[in-house]
């Protein structure tokens, strides 16, 4: 349409888009919300997701303790620091593995006396623990003879001390009840301190602490092949009214491991022949099966699932050196033959 004054006709105009403060802060309190609404829907699906999976470990975790009776990942926790403790005192200085094998020898015969008088028998704890600790410093020091000596005295000592008891009236029982109580701080001395320091007679030899780092490992070789296994393919109890879990599955897993780490801790660490590896292997399985075995009865003439609840996971210090008390003083017989 021509202008009126007969000229082309204009353009119309631009239109010019102009925000006010208002719609800027509105446009960006709706961004904000909506990263916000995001942030947390993606929160809530972690959340979620994290849930689940805890879930599914708990539940996994239910399975293998109602299968084995223990809670697994609390239980190598602790494994794994007592291990380190013992790694370290034999490689650094050995004269720290006293240090470590007092405090284990230690609590465990007071768990064990503590044990036995929660069913009767009148142990008395602190002289059973004196006389355990005084064997660790005699082996270290004195060596085989010296060991035996203090053992002997020790026994002697827990059997003076209860005597001695019987001056109190409320400490007093019928002869039957005190031979008891004889018999069972006696057996205190001998199951836990006697066999135990064989560990600490090994350690003090010349390279003998090699020798108790292996034999250490292929205790834990053993208990790791016959867990793995009995937890997997476990179906033949192996002695159903001691130990129900313990399964022939499991003891043959035990016997192939005992086997492979036996050879390679020979040839490796301590410098003997392959064969002799199997000859250490069949002993340690032997003597780890016998002591897990014997814990076990045990615990059931008491009446007991653990000597105690000191370690999580694991029971007590019993329940975890059952299997190596008695591979110490096999160990030390094996050194003396054939090292």
């Amino acid at each position: 349409m021509p202008d009126d004054d007969g000229g082309e006709p204009k353009p119309p105009p631009k239109r010019r888009w102009r925000f006010g403060r208002a719609d800027i802060e509105a446009r960006a309190d709706a961004t904000r919300e909506e990263i916000r609404a995001q942030v947390t829907a993606t929160r809530a699906e972690l959340k979620a997701q994290m849930e689940a999976t805890r879930a599914q470990i708990d539940h996994a975790n239910e399975k293998i303790e109602a299968r084995t009776g223990r809670n697994l990942p609390l239980a190598i926790l602790i494994g794994l620091a007592l291990g380190f403790a013992m790694l370290f005192s034999l490689i650094v200085v050995k004269e720290l593995f006293m240090i470590v094998a007092a405090f284990l020898i230690g609590f465990t015969a007071f768990e064990l006396a503590s044990a036995l008088r929660s069913s009767g028998r009148r142990v008395p704890r602190w002289p059973t623990v004196i006389a355990a600790l005084a064997t660790v410093p005699a082996a270290f020091y004195l060596g085989d003879g010296g060991k035996w000596l203090i053992s002997l005295g020790g026994i002697g000592f827990v059997v003076a001390w209860r005597l001695v008891e019987l001056a109190s009236p409320r400490m007093r029982g019928g002869a039957r009840e005190v031979w008891r109580d004889l018999a069972a701080g006696a057996f205190i001395q001998v199951y836990i301190p006697f066999l135990a320091s064989f560990s600490v007679l090994l350690t003090a030899q010349d390279g003998g602490e090699w020798w108790t780092l292996a034999f250490l490992i292929l205790v834990i070789s053993v208990d790791t092949g016959a867990y793995a296994t009995g937890l997997t393919l476990g179906k033949h109890p192996m002695a159903p009214r001691i130990s129900p879990k313990k399964t022939w599955e499991g003891f043959a897993g035990s016997v192939a491991a005992a086997a492979i780490a036996g050879i390679l801790l020979s040839i490796f660490m301590i410098q003997q022949p392959w064969w002799f590896g199997l000859v250490f292997g069949a002993v340690i399985v032997a003597t780890a099966t016998i002591g897990d075995l014997a814990e076990s009865l045990l615990k059931r003439d008491l009446g007991i699932k653990d000597i105690s609840t000191w370690l999580p996971g694991h029971g007590g210090f019993l329940d975890r050196m059952d299997s190596i008390v008695l591979s110490c003083a096999a160990a030390y017989v094996l050194f003396l033959i054939f090292a």
